[in-house]
């Protein structure tokens, strides 16, 4: 069971990638209900952003990886009254995810350099409130091992995975049967592969239903986001891949639901606000009133379901594929994922490419085409074969 912070104090928290779209919904939780205590913020070059952030939070320390921009950053705020320390780079990361004022570090980045920092909160005892999907798909049995071992609670701010978290309350020692994750479908959901093999990234970045920073809508377009999802939810809640289904969901008013072995199936509804679920992970196990908009359920009378398309959208029965095989082949598709998405942005490549570069990786590292040696997982595994991964899908 995952225990929870004392409720009788506010959270004092560390924002990892606080100019992202999760961080900055994260400050916008904190400003609208009081419900943490701001210690320390991370950014890795938007120092416009990160600087406004100071000033209106004023966190004890802030942090720019990119070092250059944190001498800048520390720069401007020399000629204002600010407080707050600026530290650069990757070690400033790890010096303020161990700093004894925080209690609880909310891991808003972006990509596999969320990992580290969040074994070195786990070593020092922080509470993990966990947007980074790539900590647990690249090192979900690493993580959540760390985190037993110290009686660490992971607790999920993806929208999906806090649905489930919810629909588990109160339900401790029942059989789950089936965990089932809904997807929205994406901007694609209808469209052909005809159409699909001329989309354009400004195409695949009109999300029907959430605003979300640019990878991680991409990853939605191409249900890679789903399978990434799949691969969290086998570590968090502890599921054989076999239990775990997607269903499209287009209105996103159901997030996810909970099936139990008496048929009971449990639901967490709700507007597609991710706002909920981030205040939710800062105040577990309290609820804390709020003014985020209500669900209607006379508005929003016609919700449907449906199959994923997994022809046409491969990337989901990749995920399933990477994490039945485990090792390190999650961090083969999750290297390869973000190496061709970066590509596909910069017009590069074109939408269906993603998932073919994808197979290459896989089937380049299954077939030991690599010069990476196929290891016991490990960090430091994980960060060979993640650039290798990166190398492979760069080179074509």
């Amino acid at each position: 069971m995952i225990m929870g912070h004392d409720v009788t104090t506010k959270k004092r928290i560390a924002v990892l990638g606080a100019t992202g779209s999760i961080g900055v919904q994260t400050l916008d939780v904190v400003q609208a209900t009081g419900c943490a205590e701001i210690i320390a913020l991370t950014a890795h070059t938007n120092i416009d952003v990160l600087e406004q952030q100071i000033h209106a939070c004023k966190p004890r320390k802030a942090v720019v990886t990119d070092k250059v921009k944190a001498a800048e950053l520390k720069a401007r705020l020399a000629l204002t009254d600010s407080a707050t320390e600026v530290l650069g780079g990757m070690e400033g990361m790890y010096e303020v995810v161990s700093m004894p004022e925080v209690d609880c570090v909310v891991n808003a980045v972006v990509g596999n350099i969320g990992l580290q920092p969040t074994m070195h909160a786990i070593e020092s005892g922080k509470e993990i409130a966990l947007a980074n999907k790539e900590t647990l798909v690249t090192s979900g049995a690493l993580v959540m091992a760390s985190a037993e071992a110290k009686g660490v609670p992971v607790l999920p701010i993806d929208s999906e995975h806090s649905a489930v978290f919810q629909c588990l309350q109160g339900n401790t020692g029942n059989t789950i049967r089936t965990l089932y994750l809904t997807a929205s479908g994406g901007p694609f959901r209808t469209f052909s592969a005809e159409q699909l093999a001329h989309v354009t990234a400004e195409d695949a970045l009109k999300h029907p239903n959430w605003s979300m920073g640019a990878k991680i809508t991409i990853d939605s377009a191409s249900m890679m986001n789903k399978g990434l999802e799949v691969i969290e939810a086998r570590w968090l809640f502890d599921v054989d891949p076999s239990q775990i289904e997607v269903l499209v969901h287009p209105q996103s008013v159901i997030h996810s639901m909970v099936e139990y072995e008496d048929g009971a199936v449990m639901a967490q509804l709700g507007e597609p606000d991710m706002r909920v679920p981030i205040q939710y992970a800062l105040t577990y196990p309290k609820r804390v009133a709020n003014d985020f908009p209500r669900l209607n359920l006379l508005e929003r009378s016609n919700l449907t379901f449906e199959p994923p398309n997994r022809a046409l959208f491969p990337c989901l029965d990749m995920a399933y594929a990477a994490l039945r095989e485990g090792g390190l082949m999650p961090t083969v598709l999750n290297a390869a994922n973000e190496a061709a998405v970066a590509l596909f942005l910069a017009g590069e490549i074109r939408f269906l490419d993603i998932a073919r570069l994808i197979e290459r990786a896989m089937s380049a590292y299954t077939d030991g085409d690599t010069g990476v040696v196929r290891e016991a997982l490990s960090v430091e595994a994980v960060l060979r074969v993640d650039a290798w991964a990166r190398g492979f899908v760069a080179r074509g």
